[in-house]
């Protein structure tokens, strides 16, 4: 449920007005989409821009499909893509309260909320502690924990995983390597030529990353600082 005209924007080829919520001292970047009867709150993996994902043909139309049922509400979490940069590892708790501060600001009394990866365990703890607030939990690629534990026997451990990125992942962050394991037939499909153009006339936009100096200090990133 939701306050009729707040933050609404109608289902065609533009792109919605990226706003503002407040979640503490962090401004949340957040947008809304689509003109259905319920509302649908989407939580993304750990990372994320509300602005670049209109880029992604396959992105577009996987949002859009949504908003023609929907009025659909986009963030990204604190730290990343256009939002506040954190100033360290947010908690749990910390990004659970974006996901209330953008409800809010969008004027969503009630919604459903789509968690996606690292997006889902927020919006768990959401749903559990503003069940008033959740009328259903989608989520993708979940888990209760990234990490082993005593009663959680089914993740890695803790240094298996810092290994894990160590080794495999931030060698080859920003460079694509890992595209044909995600999105294989991404590497096959150039995007459209107005897509190339918009991006290269648009500004530089933020890295996503909440450890990048240019990114904290600018708000853009010209470098591939990942």
């Amino acid at each position: 449920m939701s306050h009729p005209g707040v933050g609404r924007s109608v289902i065609s080829g533009m792109r919605p007005e990226t706003r503002y919520a407040r979640s503490g001292e962090i401004g949340i970047a957040y947008q809304v989409t689509g003109e259905g009867d319920m509302d649908l709150v989407i939580a993304f993996p750990f990372l994320s821009h509300v602005d670049l994902l209109w880029d992604s043909p396959a992105m577009a139309h996987f949002v859009r499909r949504l908003g023609s049922f929907a009025r659909v509400i986009l963030f990204d979490r604190r730290g990343v893509g256009l939002s506040d940069p954190a100033g360290g590892a947010p908690t749990l708790e910390e990004r659970m309260d974006d996901v209330r501060a953008v409800m809010d600001a969008a004027g969503s009394e009630r919604a459903a909320l789509l968690g996606m990866s690292e997006g889902a365990t927020m919006c768990m703890l959401f749903a559990a502690t503003y069940p008033e607030r959740i009328s259903a939990l989608v989520l993708w690629g979940a888990m209760a924990r990234s990490t082993e534990a005593g009663d959680y026997p089914w993740a890695p451990s803790k240094d298996a995983l810092i290994e894990a990125n160590e080794e495999l992942v931030a060698p080859f962050w920003g460079q694509g390597a890992t595209i044909e394991i995600f999105s294989p037939a991404l590497p096959a499909t150039p995007a459209p030529a107005s897509s190339r153009r918009a991006s290269s006339a648009r500004p530089p936009a933020r890295c996503g990353s909440s450890n990048c100096s240019a990114c904290s200090s600018t708000r853009t990133c010209a470098t591939p600082c990942r």
